[in-house]
C-alpha cells in the first residue's frame, strides 16, 4: 500500500506540469495566440484535477492508511471533487452551451471574466477541501496506535527480529 503514496506524488507532479503547460503554452514551443483556446482550458482543468487527486491519494496512503476516514474528511474529499466539477462547468460553459458567449460557426471561443472567476473560485474551493481533509484527520492520526503506524511506514511486520550489536566492555 505504500506504493500508492508514490502514485499520488506522481499524479500531483504530472498534474502540476500539465496545468503549467496549459497556462503557459510557450514552454512547449507552441506559437502564442491572442486569446485562450479550448485545448488550453482543457489542459488547465485536467492538470488541476490530477493535482488534487494526487494530493488526496498521497495524504490518504501516507498519513491515514490504517485509519478509516471520518465524516469531516469525507466532506473535505467531496468538497475537493465538487470544486473540480464546478471548475470544469465554468471553464467549459460556452462550449457546453450554457455560457454567455455561445460559440457559433463564425466566432472563436471566448474566455470571459466570469469564467475565469468561476475557475479560480472553484480551484480555491477544491484546495480548501484538501486542507479540510488534512486538518480533520490530524486529530485521528494523532490518536492512532504508534506501533501500527511505525510498522506500516517501515514495512516491517515484526520488530522483535532486530538485533542490536553488543558492545565489548574493554578495561
Amino acid at each position: 500500500m505504500w506504493r500508492f503514496a508514490q502514485v499520488g506524488i506522481a499524479l500531483g507532479a504530472l498534474g502540476g506540469m500539465i496545468c503549467f503547460m496549459g497556462l503557459f503554452p510557450g514552454v512547449t514551443g507552441a506559437a502564442p495566440t491572442a486569446g485562450i483556446g479550448l485545448v488550453q482550458v482543457a489542459m488547465v482543468l485536467i492538470g488541476y484535477t490530477l493535482l488534487i487527486l494526487g494530493a488526496i491519494t498521497y495524504l490518504k496512503f501516507t498519513f491515514f492508511l490504517e485509519v478509516p476516514a471520518n465524516l469531516v474528511q469525507q466532506i473535505g474529499t467531496r468538497l475537493a471533487l465538487t470544486g473540480i466539477l464546478f471548475a470544469t462547468l465554468s471553464g467549459m460553459a460556452d462550449i457546453l452551451g450554457f455560457g454567455t458567449h455561445i460559440r457559433d460557426e463564425t466566432g472563436d471561443l471566448y474566455f470571459g471574466q466570469l469564467q475565469m472567476i468561476g475557475i479560480l473560485a472553484s480551484f480555491v474551493l477544491s484546495s480548501v477541501g484538501v486542507l479540510i481533509y488534512v486538518l480533520a484527520g490530524a486529530n485521528v492520526a494523532r490518536h492512532a496506535p504508534v506501533e501500527a503506524l511505525s510498522e506500516t511506514i517501515a514495512g516491517v511486520d515484526d520488530t522483535s527480529e532486530i538485533q542490536l550489536p553488543e558492545l565489548d566492555a574493554a578495561p
